[in-house]
């Protein structure tokens, strides 16, 4: 099995900090994607969770065009909110991305390392080529 890892070497977390994992590593067709945060440049987004999942999310997005996937190709997200009141709003976001293709998920309600509403991570398929 050969592994890729994308986002070694340029992870930036807040303060600049260098980050000691790779944004998504692929294995056969699986991508793992790394929790993201609503994160821009090493900085955090402020703002509501409708704000702060839209960034998120786009974030993940990002990681899966950079490695040839796509929302379509979600197969299971896990999200952490810091505020069960949130679901609704991180919901009518999530559907904005994954409503054609709904992925498998958990949700719970969890602390965050960062100071920020939301964190969401997925794993990915897509069959390799032969």
């Amino acid at each position: 099995m050969s592994l890729k890892r994308y986002g070694v070497a340029g992870g930036k977390g807040t303060g600049g900090q260098h980050l000691p994992f790779a944004r998504a590593v692929e294995a056969d067709g699986w991508l793992y994607v790394s929790g993201q945060v609503p994160m821009v440049n090493g900085e955090l987004v402020t703002g509501s969770i409708t704000v702060q999942a839209r960034q998120a999310i786009q974030n993940l997005v990002a990681v899966l065009n950079e490695a040839g996937y796509g929302p379509e190709h979600v197969v299971r997200c896990g999200v952490w909110l810091h505020d069960p009141r949130d679901f609704s709003g991180f919901n009518a976001v999530f559907r904005e991305f994954f409503g054609e293709h709904p992925p498998a998920r958990a949700c719970v309600v969890s602390s965050m390392v960062v100071d920020c509403k939301v964190e969401i991570d997925c794993v990915a398929y897509k069959s390799p080529r032969a």
